[in-house]
């Protein structure tokens, strides 16, 4: 039987780490932003559906999505990001749900998900166990700055439109503590997977 790990944590947390650490260990990690940006390729029916709600604006000139222009239209407009996630959600979902099914079949004995929006889109009611990576409100704001270049009044708007980190919390099984070295959550990491492969009782913080 397949068990399916959910992976989530904030912006900046440092779950693209955790998710890399996992697959180097030989797991199968299906990546929602790798989804995302397939759904909304050149020619593709996501992208035709994005264009028809927002123009042609949102196109570059060889008609792949400008991802920053989009990115600006709904930032600060919440009508136009719920017209984007009604647009995209449903097409990633299928791809999930598809791949997911494909794994089952072929039976792979662990699948992770790695999804940002995890708890928000309510992709935990497909897994067995549900992985929060934490990181403190004011490293994450260093780490954001740092990496995207953005200002610190920016950086807080952006970590605002997302599930706050206790709501997050409260759903996990498992906590990785990522306020440290890159050396202590590869431990907890390494500990985790042992877990996973001596099948252990999948509710535990590490």
């Amino acid at each position: 039987m397949t068990k399916v790990i959910g992976l989530t944590g904030g912006i900046a947390s440092g779950k693209s780490t955790v998710a890399a650490q996992l697959r180097q260990a030989g797991l199968v990690v299906l990546d929602a932003d790798q989804v995302a940006r397939a759904v909304v390729q050149k020619d593709s029916l996501g992208l035709l559906a994005l264009t028809r709600a927002f123009g042609r604006q949102i196109l570059k000139p060889d008609g792949s999505l400008n991802r920053a222009k989009l990115g600006q239209l709904v930032f600060s407009d919440p009508a136009a990001r719920k017209q984007v996630d009604a647009i995209t959600h449903p097409l990633i979902r299928q791809v999930f749900e598809a791949s997911l099914a494909a794994l089952k079949r072929l039976g792979v004995p662990l699948v992770v998900l790695d999804v940002p929006l995890l708890l928000e889109a309510g992709y935990q009611r497909y897994c067995d166990q549900v992985v929060v990576v934490k990181v403190d409100p004011l490293t994450q704001l260093h780490r954001l700055m740092a990496r995207n270049h953005y200002g610190s009044q920016e950086v807080r708007e952006r970590i605002a439109t997302q599930m706050p980190l206790a709501e997050k919390l409260a759903h996990a099984d498992v906590v990785i503590d990522n306020n440290g070295s890159r050396e202590k959550t590869a431990r907890q990491v390494a500990k985790l997977i042992a877990s996973w492969r001596e099948g252990a009782n999948l509710h535990s913080v590490v």
